[in-house]
């Protein structure tokens, strides 16, 4: 007799991978530790800021572990619509109610607690275009269908590009098309995107704001503005030069308490100037090993909307990781993208842990059931 019986929440838990787990605890407490080791030095890295991290954390760590026991194909069929709508809202009253952050409006505010919209829609878009791309997978090169996924990601990222925040519409432009090439879609579609954005950028360049301009131009060619523009991924280049094979120690460096956002754009080169080449090796090897591990994950879905979860997850990493690191190294302009779960800010550490924990719900719930066998 063959009898099957549904998996607890506890076997869920010890389903998780411990490999993408050690990961991220990881680069969490790499990233604690370099604001534990600058606190009272500046006012980016107070107590208050400290403690907001570890209590993003937690949070983090809690959510991680309530998604993985949730079934992601069950929790996508019954709020996947739902969540997209609300995130398409979320993005819009953003634009109406938001609190600008420099020339973006990108915050909302509810007394002192500040949340980035954006950051926590990219869990949302990620199931919703993962189950698109899955229903459309072998038809995906069909204008019908291929003008349908691009309304759903042009919605998203149309309304993030409104809001002036152009890193994080980077980010999402990266990952869609990383998602849409894994999927299947024909080369040719990227040949002719390619083409058409070289032809476009002659009318589109007047277009951007001014300051939008500077960062690029600058953010190439930082030294041609050492004052002004180039001047903060000059710091950062030298701070992570300061860090030398080991680093200035825990409370070292100088170069660092010069620079804007330390904690949060640039604290890869925060990190690295405290404990220098081979800190910074150790978090962009620990950035690769989580990023194959998601990979790894993606061929043992049991369906292709978890492979495409997985495949999302693993594009964000990438595209922020080398957006960041460009950044930090004065090769690619400051267009204010964090390194996963090591900048400081609450709706990144979260963003982030949850789109984890979606990766491993894909790998606990690669069978619905085990089977038992009984004479």
């Amino acid at each position: 007799m063959v009898r099957s019986f549904s998996v607890t929440a506890r076997q869920r838990v010890r389903m998780i991978d411990p490999v993408l787990l050690i990961c991220t605890l990881l680069l969490t407490a790499m990233s604690l530790t370099t604001l534990g080791g600058g606190l009272g030095k500046m006012m980016d890295f107070s107590s208050s800021a400290f403690t907001v991290q570890i209590i993003s954390v937690v949070m983090g760590i809690a959510m991680m572990l309530f998604i993985t026991i949730a079934d992601y194909e069950e929790f996508i069929d019954k709020f996947g619509k739902a969540f997209y709508v609300f995130s398409l809202m979320l993005l819009e009253g953003t634009l109406v109610f938001g609190v600008a952050a420099g020339s973006n409006m990108s915050y909302l505010r509810f007394g002192p607690v500040g949340i980035q919209p954006s950051e926590f829609v990219k869990a949302a878009y990620i199931m919703t275009f993962s189950k698109h791309l899955a229903f459309v997978r072998d038809k995906i090169n069909n204008f019908k269908h291929l003008a349908g996924l691009a309304l759903h990601a042009g919605l998203i990222i149309g309304l993030i590009l409104i809001s002036g925040d152009l890193g994080v519409a980077l980010v999402y432009m990266g990952f869609t098309v990383i998602m849409l090439f894994c999927a299947g879609l024909s080369s040719w579609f990227f040949v002719g995107i390619g083409a058409a954005a070289l032809i476009g950028f002659p009318y589109v360049w007047p277009m951007l704001h001014d300051y939008q301009q500077k960062r690029i131009i600058y953010g190439f060619k930082p030294e041609l503005d050492p004052l002004d523009k180039g001047l903060q991924p000059l710091l950062s280049r030298q701070a992570i030069a300061n860090g030398g094979m080991w680093g200035q120690g825990i409370d070292g460096g100088s170069y660092y308490e010069r620079l804007y956002a330390s904690h949060t754009d640039f604290i890869f080169a925060s990190f690295c100037e405290k404990f220098g080449f081979v800190g910074g090796i150790i978090v962009i090897l620990t950035l690769v090993v989580m990023v194959v591990r998601i990979l790894m994950i993606a061929k043992t879905a049991r369906s292709l909307i978890g492979a495409y979860i997985c495949i999302g997850a693993a594009a964000i990493i990438i595209v922020q990781t080398l957006e960041n690191l460009g950044m930090c190294m004065a090769f690619l302009p400051v267009v204010g993208i964090t390194l996963p779960f090591m900048s400081y800010g609450g709706s990144s550490m979260l963003s982030m842990y949850i789109i984890i924990g979606l990766v491993q719900s894909v790998r606990a719930h690669r069978e619905k059931y085990f089977f038992e066998v009984e004479n």
